[in-house]
């Protein structure tokens, strides 16, 4: 049976709640998850959430384990730099992957085709191996450049989706509005779900 794999990239945009909840229902779903992190993104991570990652690949997958109650193996953390990664090369890499936050300067970086860092080559060969990819910026006000970029992506099959939840399952709670945003990430990657009510279902809506 084929592994079932995803990438997930974190970067250091604002929303590392989002991440955190989005990598703890993914391990629910997939076989194996490739997490990479941008050195922005642990320093968002610790001052949103409070995690402190190491450096080391070995002991930042061992915290992330630990912190979201993850089994062994789920995750592989990996260097921004080790390009000799699955996720570095299009026979091998998963047909889907993640940006969650995904920061204006990665989506530059991958609208222009950079591939400097693995993050940037890994959306690259997704993108040109025709998968499914995933951005979850978090950014306002957009500036035109912001919009050129993503526009640009969007024409080339990327799915461009603003961390911006809704409000009509009435949250009660910050954690009512990341599982929203996580929700809707999930019904796009075609991953079950019942972290949010949906409109019209069980209420007056619709």
């Amino acid at each position: 049976m084929t592994e079932r794999a995803i990438t997930l990239a974190i970067t250091g945009a604002s929303g590392a709640p989002y991440a955190l909840r989005l990598l703890q229902c993914l391990a629910s779903h997939y076989d194996k998850i490739y997490v990479l992190l941008s050195p922005p993104a642990r320093v968002v991570l610790a001052t949103e959430s409070g995690l402190k990652l190491p450096e080391a690949t070995r002991e930042c997958q061992l915290k992330l384990q630990q912190h979201l109650q993850l089994p062994d193996n789920k995750i592989e953390v990996l260097a921004r730099d080790n390009w000799f990664s699955a996720v570095a090369s299009g026979s091998s890499a998963p047909k889907q992957m993640v940006v969650c936050p995904c920061s204006t300067g990665t989506l530059s970086a991958i609208a222009v085709g950079a591939s400097d860092n693995l993050i940037e080559r890994a959306a690259d060969v997704v993108i040109k191996e025709k998968g499914q990819l995933i951005l979850v910026p978090r950014e306002t006000p957009f500036s035109a450049i912001h919009l050129e970029n993503m526009l640009k992506l969007a024409q080339l099959g990327v799915t461009i989706m603003p961390a911006a939840p809704g409000f009509y399952h009435t949250p009660k709670s910050v954690d009512d509005l990341v599982d929203f945003m996580v929700a809707r990430i999930l019904d796009h990657l075609g991953v079950p779900q019942a972290l949010a009510p949906r409109w019209g279902y069980g209420g007056e809506q619709g």
